[in-house]
């Protein structure tokens, strides 16, 4: 069966954009794009929040008809338009561009999404992953870590009663300095599963 696979790029201090949503400290040359392209190809859908998908439907539908489009930009316009896209969100009334709007994250309609055998699900953003978390619905962790300090802004893991034990399964320096480190949850689990409930001491 498909993983769920949570894939983002964070700072070296944990945040996935600065103050007023900066991510202009992200590092993606032609090396780390072409590697994006080709994994997010393999994908059978792309699963987020309504911020992530709001921003990437602003620019990657028409980017590769920009008179300046790189190779890998073209090629990635037409991956993202054709993916099928879910974005969860209560307030959005409709997104085009192969997107399905679903209001609330339910652990068996997610199922039922990994059940369609098509390819792995990526899944972005802070709010829609700490719930997937929370439900104990993701099955690896793709975290692209950028050689820069943000100091404030959006956290990846905003703190929260989520613990798991993780283990390392692949990591990968590109040639600009940015690591990719894949984890899956621990083989051995003590915590109920995947993820667990942290116990608050009285």
């Amino acid at each position: 069966m498909p993983n769920i696979v949570l894939m983002m790029s964070i700072s070296l201090d944990g945040y996935i954009e600065g103050p007023d949503h900066d991510i202009s400290w992200h590092r993606v040359d032609e090396e780390l794009h072409q590697h994006m392209n080709d994994t997010i190809r393999q994908f059978g859908a792309l699963l987020s929040g309504r911020r992530v998908h709001e921003l990437m439907a602003a620019y990657w539908p028409t980017a590769d008809t920009a008179p300046d489009a790189s190779p890998t930009t073209i090629e990635f316009a037409g991956i993202w338009r054709d993916i099928p896209k879910v974005v969860y969100s209560r307030t959005l009334e409709k997104a085009d561009w192969n997107t399905t709007v679903v209001r609330q994250i339910l652990p068996e309609e997610v199922h039922a999404l990994k059940e369609q055998d098509t390819g792995d699900l990526g899944l972005g953003g802070a709010e829609v992953a700490g719930e997937f978390l929370r439900l104990g619905l993701v099955d690896e962790f793709r975290i692209y870590v950028h050689p820069a300090l943000v100091g404030h802004g959006t956290r990846l893991f905003p703190e929260a009663d989520i613990a798991a034990s993780l283990r390392l399964i692949e990591s990968h320096t590109f040639s600009n300095g940015v690591v990719l480190m894949r984890y899956e949850p621990a083989a051995q689990k003590p915590l109920n599963g995947r993820v667990r409930q942290a116990r608050k001491e009285p």
